[in-house]
């Protein structure tokens, strides 16, 4: 999310518990959820699943992990992987 400029920095606190994250917003981001159950995601099958929940093509991203790491649905496109999908936010 830093990445595409939704939010400024974030910290991350250890308690010793779950731990928590302080994220600094900057007044981009428009709404972001969580996508469950963790659907599988083919690479092929990207461009539907984005049309389905993001609300244009233009802005917004889908939040996949995959074996290389967790990235938006550009960069694993880019890539050619696919993975799981955790979330959006636009």
């Amino acid at each position: 999310m830093q990445k595409q400029g939704y939010i400024n920095e974030f910290e991350v606190l250890d308690d010793a518990r779950a731990g928590k994250i302080v994220v600094d917003l900057n007044g981009r981001l428009n709404k972001c959820g969580v996508i469950s159950p963790r659907f599988d995601l083919k690479l092929k099958n990207f461009d539907k699943f984005v049309s389905q929940i993001l609300p244009s093509r233009q802005f917004g991203y889908v939040v996949v992990t995959t074996n290389e790491g967790m990235m938006d649905h550009v960069e694993a496109r880019s890539r050619h992987v696919g993975g799981k999908v955790l979330g959006f936010f636009y």
